[in-house]
C-alpha cells in the first residue's frame, strides 16, 4: 500500500500483517510515497512486512531499519543463506515460491517462518491471476504457507474450504485495489467478514490476513 491514511484504516481491521513493496520496478513501490514514521505508529500486533525482489542483504537491512519493518518477504531468487542471515537478525521471514516448478523449498524450511505460494510472473507478483490451487496437495513440508495470486472478493468461500494442515493465511493485493497501490478499504472490510476471524486464545483456528 502506498498512502498513510489507507494504511491506518486497514490497521484497524482484523488483519495480522500489512505489506510494503520495496521493489523499484513495481507500480506499488512505497519508496518516497510513505513516511517511515507513520509505519512505526502501527499497532504492535500487526506485522510490518517489507517485500523485496533480489535485493542485497545490506539494502534489505537498511530499508528494514528505516521503515521499522518486522517481517521480510523475499519474492525473487534469494538464497537459503540470505534467509538464514536475515532470520538471525530477528526478522520473521516469508519466502515466495512458484509451485509449477520443482522448488527446493525443503532447504529453506529451517530459515523461513512462512512460505508464500504465488502465481508465476516476470513482474514478481501483482498479476491478479490465480494458479491451480490443486497443486497445494503436493506440498508436504512442515513450514506453514500463505496463499497469494489473484485472490479476489469472490474467493472467500473457496478459501474457507481449503483443507491443508499447513495453510496459515492469505495475502491479498491487486484485486482489492482502486488503482495500483491504492486499496479499496470497504471492499476489504466486506471480504474479511466472509472469512474466519482471528480467534481468542485457545479457541479454534483462523485464516491470517496479509494485505500488501
Amino acid at each position: 500500500m502506498g498512502d498513510t491514511a489507507t494504511m491506518h484504516q486497514l490497521a484497524s481491521l482484523p488483519v495480522e500483517m500489512l505489506g510494503f513493496i520495496f521493489y523499484p520496478k513495481s507500480p506499488r513501490c512505497v519508496v518516497d510515497k510513505i513516511n517511515p514514521a507513520e509505519i512505526a505508529k502501527l499497532p504492535e500486533h500487526i506485522g510490518r512486512v517489507g517485500v523485496f525482489v533480489n535485493a542485497s542483504k545490506d539494502e534489505i537491512l537498511r530499508i528494514a531499519i528505516l521503515f521499522h519493518l518486522t517481517v521480510i518477504q523475499l519474492h525473487g531468487n534469494e538464497s537459503v543463506e540470505l534467509c538464514k542471515e536475515l532470520k538471525a537478525e530477528g526478522f520473521i521471514i516469508i519466502k515466495a515460491f512458484n509451485l509449477y516448478i520443482n522448488n527446493n523449498y525443503e532447504a529453506y524450511t529451517p530459515y523461513c517462518h512462512y512460505f508464500l505460494f504465488d502465481t508465476p510472473s516476470v513482474k514478481h507478483g501483482g498479476t491478479g491471476q490465480k494458479f491451480d490451487w490443486n497443486l497445494l496437495t503436493k506440498y508436504t513440508c512442515p513450514t506453514p504457507f500463505l496463499l497469494s495470486g489473484g485472490i479476489g472478493p469472490d474467493d472467500a468461500d473457496a478459501i474457507t474450504k481449503i483443507n491443508h494442515p499447513q495453510f496459515a493465511g492469505i495475502d491479498i493485493n491487486s484485486r482489492f485495489e482502486i488503482e495500483p497501490g491504492v486499496k479499496d478499504v470497504e471492499l476489504i472490510k466486506r471480504f474479511i467478514k466472509l472469512t474466519p476471524q482471528p480467534p481468542k486464545e485457545g479457541e479454534g483456528t483462523a485464516i491470517n490476513k496479509n494485505i500488501t
